[in-house]
């Protein structure tokens, strides 16, 4: 059974980042793209390139956040009526595990807790071998939209 409150697709999430004005986002700026939706699970990828790198070459522990916030923050608002509701990132933690230098990272979000107020996201991200990168949990806020 899904977790989504209505049916989300990859084109809907193309156009999400293209940010509200429509002239891009972190998301645009980093590569980072949604690349699979399951039935309680979401996925994004994010190309592993020198413009991710911190000074010693490999991906900086910022650009895996970044990852890791986008695809929780995307997922926490699709399990809400995005019309009377809208997820922020409220808390975010994240383990560097191994280091990343090229190919594409992969992140997998999956839900710990979802309640009324907030919902708790566990995000995994692996190299382009498949090895556990980095493993971060993302707190989203669930806030009530003015005038409803």
């Amino acid at each position: 059974m899904s977790i989504w409150f209505r049916p989300i697709t990859l084109e809907l999430c193309q156009q999400l980042d293209e940010g509200m004005h429509g002239k891009g986002s972190l998301m645009k700026t980093l590569g980072i793209s949604i690349s699979e939706i399951g039935d309680d699970y979401l996925v994004a990828t994010m190309p592993a390139t020198p413009a991710h790198h911190n000074p010693i070459g490999m991906v900086h522990g910022g650009a895996n956040v970044a990852l890791a916030e986008t695809v929780a923050s995307y997922a926490a608002n699709f399990v809400v009526d995005f019309e009377r509701f809208y997820c922020v990132g409220q808390e975010i933690n994240a383990n560097h595990l191994k280091a990343s230098r090229n190919g594409l990272l992969t992140a997998t979000a999956r839900p710990l807790h979802l309640g009324k107020r907030t919902s708790v996201w566990e995000v995994k991200i692996h190299n382009a071998k498949g090895e556990l990168c980095c493993v971060s949990r993302m707190t989203a806020a669930v806030v009530a939209r003015a005038g409803c």
